[in-house]
């Protein structure tokens, strides 16, 4: 099954043989209300069909609803939205987390012992749930984890730009979402999901629904988003990007100027908008 003209594949929670409920009756469709389910891997790809082709990636602790479960593949509605296939054994039901790794990335270790041996590397953005507090460390179901890496999910954070600069020299991965290696747009979802805004998984899709449009000729500021036609990146003050591009193969800064040129030069494609999230902390 291919979604209507006007339903974009990637939020259509549909596949050959079932639907969500709340799409309403399918024709031909079994109609299913889906499960919840969190993804058990430190970084899991969302595939266009089972075996198919990375669309994005998701974290460990990311909820998720199951809308079928089928030879050893689970198709999913992440979150945001997104919906696409997961190889089933990388979901669980266990509790829902409590805490998310901020620090670029941290370790889960077999013993409340820095020396113990680590079990799990986990991102930035990682999701767990704490089972007891210890002096230096949290027990968590994957281990032992630095206090001073996690930070409890009811206190988001909340400067886009400044997570955004975290991932500053993350390598460039198409379809990333991990501070292993990321996309522009997965940048912008890290960013922001990190302050607790929602934010869609593509660039097009982000420039639907992220802020308010500027005028062309309005003073930038600090975590203002720029948007070309397939690329996004975000602002650090009133001249400088910070963007995850193909260009450098990484998370860099380049003045908006050079950027504006170097994009309209070899991909022949100008500024589609330039978007504000009122009442940011910058």
């Amino acid at each position: 099954m291919t979604a209507p003209a006007n339903r974009d594949r990637r939020l259509w929670p549909a596949n050959a043989r079932v639907a969500l409920r709340s799409l309403g009756a399918q024709p031909g469709l079994a109609a299913v209300d889906g499960t919840p389910a969190t993804l058990s891997r430190p970084v899991t790809d969302l595939m266009t069909a089972p075996d198919g082709r990375r669309d994005r990636q998701l974290l460990l602790g990311h909820p998720v609803t199951v809308i079928e479960d089928r030879a050893g593949w689970s198709f999913i509605q992440a979150s945001d939205g997104y919906v696409g296939y997961v190889p089933s054994d990388r979901l669980t039901t266990g509790a829902a987390p409590t805490h998310r790794v901020g620090t670029l990335a941290t370790h889960a270790y077999a013993a409340e012992d820095l020396k113990s041996p680590d079990v799990m590397q986990l991102p930035f953005g990682t999701r767990l749930q704490v089972l007891d507090e210890r002096r230096h460390f949290f027990e968590t179901p994957q281990g032992f984890v630095p206090k001073k890496h996690m930070r409890p999910l009811d206190r988001p954070f909340t400067s886009p730009a400044t997570i955004a600069q975290l991932h500053f020299g993350v390598p460039y991965l198409w379809g990333g979402n991990s501070t292993r290696g990321l996309d522009c747009s997965g940048l912008i979802t890290a960013a922001l999901t990190a302050c607790d805004i929602p934010c869609p998984g593509d660039a097009d899709l982000q420039e639907n629904a992220l802020g308010e449009r500027l005028a062309p000729d309005a003073p930038l500021q600090r975590g203002d988003i720029i948007f070309w036609r397939g690329h996004v990146g975000m602002m650090v003050d009133e001249d400088t990007l910070i963007h995850a591009n193909g260009n450098a193969m990484a998370v860099t800064y380049e003045p908006l100027a050079n950027a504006i040129l170097r994009i309209r030069t070899v991909e022949a494609s100008e500024v589609t908008s330039r978007r504000r999230i009122p009442g940011l902390a910058i």
